[in-house]
């Protein structure tokens, strides 16, 4: 017998919560705020000002996105009352069933735009610039360093955000020594600012004849993409420019041509470069946008002698500076030292299950602020 009282239960506790949501994201005030804009762009002199104009239509475009999805939340919550109430009536376990995994489906998409609730940072809302490097461990950590790649790849792909590698470097005999990708969708740094430092790897080394565990380090830098809001004045006599031939795959055209550039800010001694493009100028392009980033971040910690300062709180890339442990033997664990949070299928986590960190640092983070 289908047990629908205890699914009607379920059911009846989540209009609270979705209330509570509904609450959290101001739909009223947005939906206000989207009328509001709407009759700016009807105004005559609307696209006088292009700057102006391409500000109002993101504005709109990132609360319609919002809108939308809670209104497809709240659908689908009446759409499980109304299979409730008819499953109940016949007593059907087949539909009891289709309701459970509803629920369920419903539960994550409602704790997936309920996240969106806890992104209150000044930058959240931007695209990110995620740099990896390799710490102790040799080609151990080099190895670590390309897993981590693939970890965080694979959680964009999920995410429907489109990722960019701009530069890497490769490891002697595997692996990667440094990787610099940039992640762009709604909210990318707002959810991955809390992914900044230290990652830690336990696990027998494939590069060890011995068989013996491997402790290996890996660091991670997260940086706001900086939008066109933001102006940062960069003289060009403070700039080194130097180009030179691409070291990685991309074909005959990207090997053979001084297409990969590197730019060093002089007063800084900040570095970018950017080989992803094919031709030296969008690379140069992409670059500069890179330590415009970079050097807003640096001024933003308002110690502009130190780059180290864009670390953060990551300190050396080695034992006891980890914000997160990957431990594949003796045991498999994935453990968050700052929230606590673990997640013991591993494979998930390197597969880019990275949701329930994510969240439980932002959950930490709004709380620390209250």
């Amino acid at each position: 017998m289908a047990d629908y009282s205890l699914l009607l239960s379920e059911w009846r506790a989540l209009e609270k919560t979705l209330a509570d949501l509904e609450s959290a994201l101001s739909i009223r005030e947005q939906e206000d705020r989207y009328q509001e804009l709407s009759r700016k762009v009807q105004e005559p002199d609307f696209w006088e000002d292009p700057n102006r104009a391409k500000d109002i239509q993101t504005k709109m475009s990132h609360i319609e996105k919002r809108l939308t999805r809670f209104k497809k939340l709240k659908t689908h919550y009446e759409d499980l009352g109304l299979m409730l109430e008819l499953g109940r009536e016949e007593n059907d376990p087949d539909m009891a069933k289709e309701i459970q995994d509803d629920l369920k489906q419903f539960s994550e998409q409602f704790e997936s735009l309920r996240l969106e609730t806890l992104l209150t940072g000044e930058h959240d809302s931007l695209n990110a610039i995620l740099t990896l490097h390799a710490g102790a461990g040799g080609t151990e950590a080099m190895d670590w360093t390309e897993m981590l790649h693939r970890m965080y790849m694979r959680w964009a792909e999920q995410h429907g955000f489109e990722v960019q590698v701009t530069d890497f470097l490769d490891g002697e005999e595997a692996g990667l020594k440094s990787v610099e990708f940039t992640i762009r969708g709604d909210n990318a740094y707002g959810y991955l600012r809390g992914e900044m430092g230290v990652h830690r790897l336990v696990r027998i080394s494939p590069f060890d004849s011995s068989g013996r565990r491997h402790t290996s380090f890996a660091s991670l830098e997260v940086i706001p993409e900086l939008d066109d809001s933001i102006e940062i004045f960069i003289r060009p006599e403070d700039l080194r420019v130097d180009t030179y031939r691409s070291s990685g795959a991309g074909g005959q055209h990207v090997n053979k041509t001084s297409s990969a550039v590197r730019i060093t800010h002089l007063p800084t001694n900040i570095v970018v470069t950017c080989q992803s493009e094919r031709s030296q100028i969008q690379n140069r392009e992409t670059a500069m946008n890179q330590l415009k980033s970079k050097l807003y971040a640096l001024a933003k910690a308002q110690q502009k002698d130190r780059i180290e300062d864009l670390k953060g709180e990551q300190m050396e890339i080695a034992w006891g500076s980890q914000i997160r442990s990957y431990v594949f033997q003796p045991y498999r664990l994935v453990k968050d030292h700052r929230t606590g949070y673990e997640e013991g299928d591993v494979d998930y986590v390197m597969d880019g299950g990275l949701d329930g960190f994510i969240n439980a640092y932002l959950s930490m983070a709004q709380n620390e602020d209250l």
